[in-house]
């Protein structure tokens, strides 16, 4: 759970832009402290990010005992079926509560909010991680998340664009292809991120949508990423891939990684953390200039100071909105 000599000297040559930690690094509060202070040390710049999947329920890389044990999405979506405020203030309070559990560790990103819509006979690889399959209303409280972040000064990473809620396979394991028409993912798989755009930073699906490119997944297909992301969408963020050593994807780690850039991606995320394939991955990656320095810039920019918080008390407040729903935060 430390940084190994050979890693070391891997990061000081490729210094890359920045770091995702996962259950595997992580023990306690010290020791992943520790080794985000000493990435950091190694690259040379003190506001190199720090990401994580810290989503809740059955995505939480910090959890119990040193960390809380926050909800799934569905719950909020639940909460806010019965009353949208609720629901609004449930989930950006969540959020901002994951911020203060994160920035105290030198996390500054959170792979938060998704905006996926699922279906009922998708993957359950998204499932109840999704704030319902009502287009306005995924909208609605990934934008609650994702000000909750904000409010914690910890960047959100919109995802899976353009939409991964209607895949029948998890990623992970195999390529999923979805067969629907234009017209019905713009009125429901895109929709739910057009109000989302403004997000600073967004992670792609990998997905085929055959309608638009029958071949190639959102990651490495320039239609998708050119017509749907950066066109219907209107998504002006940094685009990073999802993790390239995933299964969906096909071709050597430098394939992938030259195939994501190649499409529009501006970064390339690589998290089995084998070295060859992170060498791999350097190998294959452009300098970081033009617009997709424009947007790493601005990403960083967008990152602000802590608001004020009473810990103690937004807890509670946190956990009576949870208590409507039967659930609960886990300390």
């Amino acid at each position: 759970m430390a940084i190994t000599p050979d890693e070391r000297a891997f990061v000081r040559e490729a210094k890359p832009w920045g770091l995702i930690v996962f259950k595997r690094n992580i023990n306690d509060k010290e020791q992943v402290t520790r080794l985000i202070d000493n990435f950091r040390e190694i690259v040379g710049r003190s506001d190199v990010p720090v990401l994580v999947d810290q989503e809740g329920g059955r995505v939480q890389r910090l959890g119990p005992p040193n960390w809380p044990k926050y909800p799934a999405g569905a719950v909020y979506a639940r909460i806010f079926d019965r009353d949208p405020a609720k629901g609004r203030a449930a989930a950006r309070l969540g959020a901002r509560l994951i911020a203060a559990d994160l920035l105290p560790l030198g996390i500054t990103v959170d792979c938060l909010p998704l905006a996926d819509v699922p279906v009922s006979d998708a993957d359950p690889v998204i499932g109840d991680r999704a704030y319902g399959n009502n287009p306005s209303k995924v909208a609605d409280l990934a934008a609650a998340i994702a000000g909750g972040l904000y409010d914690g000064g910890v960047l959100p990473v919109l995802k899976h664009l353009p939409g991964h809620g209607r895949a029948t396979a998890d990623s992970h394991l195999r390529l999923p292809v979805v067969d629907i028409d234009r017209a019905a993912l713009e009125a429901s798989d895109f929709a739910a991120f057009r109000p989302l755009a403004a997000l600073p930073l967004g992670m792609t699906a990998h997905v085929v949508f055959t309608a638009i490119d029958p071949v190639s997944p959102a990651t490495t297909s320039v239609t998708m990423i050119r017509d749907v992301i950066r066109g219907f969408i209107g998504f002006d963020g940094l685009l990073m891939s999802d993790d390239v050593s995933m299964n969906a994807l096909s071709g050597s780690i430098g394939e992938r990684t030259r195939a994501s850039f190649a499409a529009g991606c501006d970064m390339v995320l690589h998290c089995n953390g084998k070295l060859d394939e992170m060498q791999a991955v350097a190998a294959a990656t452009p300098k970081l200039e033009g617009a997709a320095e424009r947007r790493a810039n601005a990403a960083l920019k967008a990152r602000s100071k802590p608001t004020a918080i009473d810990l103690v008390g937004a807890r509670k407040e946190f956990a009576a909105l949870l208590a409507s729903d039967g659930a609960e935060i886990v300390s």
